[in-house]
C-alpha cells in the first residue's frame, strides 16, 4: 500500500504482552519501484540480567500467562545457538 508504515515488532514484546502483539520473521521482498527506507531500533539490557515476563496488568483467569519470565541471559544464550529456525519464544512458553 502506497505510504504504508510497517513495524515489525520483536520477540520482547510479544513476550511482554502476552501475545497481544505477535513478533514475526523479518523478510524483505524489495521491488525496483520507488524508495525504500528502513529504519532499525534494538534494545538491550544494561548487564542482560534484567527479568523480562507478561505484563501483570495484561493477565487474568481468562488470560493466563503464556510465557514463563525470563532473564535476557537465557533468551539470548538460546537464541544464538545453532540450529534455531523459529522464535526461541516457543523454548520460552509455560
Amino acid at each position: 500500500m502506497h505510504g504504508a508504515l510497517v513495524v515489525n515488532v520483536g520477540d520482547l514484546l510479544q513476550l511482554i504482552t502476552n501475545d497481544k502483539f505477535i513478533g514475526v520473521v523479518h523478510r524483505v521482498r524489495a521491488t525496483n519501484v520507488g524508495p525504500r527506507t528502513s529504519a532499525a531500533s534494538f534494545f538491550i539490557s544494561e548487564g542482560n540480567s534484567r527479568v523480562f515476563g507478561p505484563i501483570k496488568e495484561l493477565l487474568s483467569e481468562e488470560n493466563p500467562p503464556i510465557y514463563q519470565e525470563i532473564e535476557m541471559n537465557d533468551y539470548v544464550r538460546y537464541h544464538y545457538s545453532a540450529g534455531k529456525e523459529t522464535s526461541p519464544l516457543v523454548h520460552f512458553k509455560l
